[in-house]
């Protein structure tokens, strides 16, 4: 029996200036699935997320998670999606275990979160969020003192805090090297299929042979509209220029020569 999806978009559209960014898109999510959603520059990508994470609101369709319409969700309801920036958006003078707590501030009295004077259970549980991306001894470590990949693994961590459903991570990896950037998605993966965790990653990536290498379902977003949607086993060349045409992949490797869906080993 299939199971009934965790999170699902339906005939979403949002347009600026006259022009449509997203148009008619409908796709699902379960628990336990990893989604990768590529397209060229321009295909909506960011449009689409920032919808889906409800910083902007849709002109057209739904955004349901377990059949609730996040258009309408407010204060507490919000932590049930996390998002995870490209940027990381951390507070770069506070450690990474007080960035980690702002997870839980859905949780607790607004005087705790102003004060950082969380209980017990929190921080315990905010140094087992930094223990499992492997950065428990960078605890009580500045912000801006940490690699962009560690600071990337600490915003995953917050996401994990948060005790989200869904986490949306839009271009988690872009900007940090290739070789990090597949330990975050093998981190996201990981974290997406243990089920002590039930959630799904709805993950935009600019890079094909990444999507291929970590996602279990691949979506190709070409003008705003969806025109692949297939399992990560079976992306190929030929979904490849589907989504991208003769423009082939955008992502390099570090030589700075074009990568195609085979350099994949040759960058994790």
């Amino acid at each position: 029996m299939t199971a009934a999806p965790l999170f699902e978009v339906r005939a979403a559209g949002k347009v600026f200036g006259g022009r449509p960014a997203i148009a008619d898109l409908s796709f699902s999510v379960c628990r336990g699935e990893f989604l990768a959603v590529l397209g060229p520059s321009g295909a909506g990508k960011t449009t689409l997320f920032r919808c889906l994470a409800g910083l902007i609101p849709m002109d057209s369709g739904q955004a349901l998670l377990s059949g609730a319409d996040v258009a309408g969700f407010k204060g507490r309801q919000r932590r049930r999606i996390a998002v995870v920036f490209q940027q990381f958006n951390l507070v770069n003078r506070l450690s990474a275990l007080d960035n980690v707590l702002a997870g839980r501030l859905g949780y607790v009295p607004a005087w705790r979160g102003w004060l950082r004077r969380f209980e017990r259970a929190d921080v315990l549980l905010a140094l087992e969020c930094l223990e499992r991306v492997g950065l428990l001894a960078q605890a009580s470590q500045r912000a801006d003192t940490l690699s962009g990949g560690q600071q990337q693994r600490v915003a995953i961590a917050r996401a994990l805090a948060q005790r989200a459903e869904l986490i949306i991570a839009d271009e988690p990896v872009a900007s940090v090297d290739p070789h990090i950037g597949a330990g975050i998605l093998e981190l996201l993966r990981s974290i997406c299929h243990a089920q002590q965790d039930g959630l799904a990653v709805i993950c935009s990536l600019h890079q094909p042979h990444f999507a291929k290498q970590f996602a279990d379902r691949v979506v190709g977003l070409v003008d705003g509209r969806i025109v692949l949607d297939v399992a990560g086993a079976d992306f190929d060349e030929a979904s490849l220029q589907h989504v991208y045409g003769q423009t082939a992949s955008p992502a390099q490797t570090p030589d700075g020569r074009q990568a195609t869906l085979a350099s994949a080993s040759a960058l994790a």
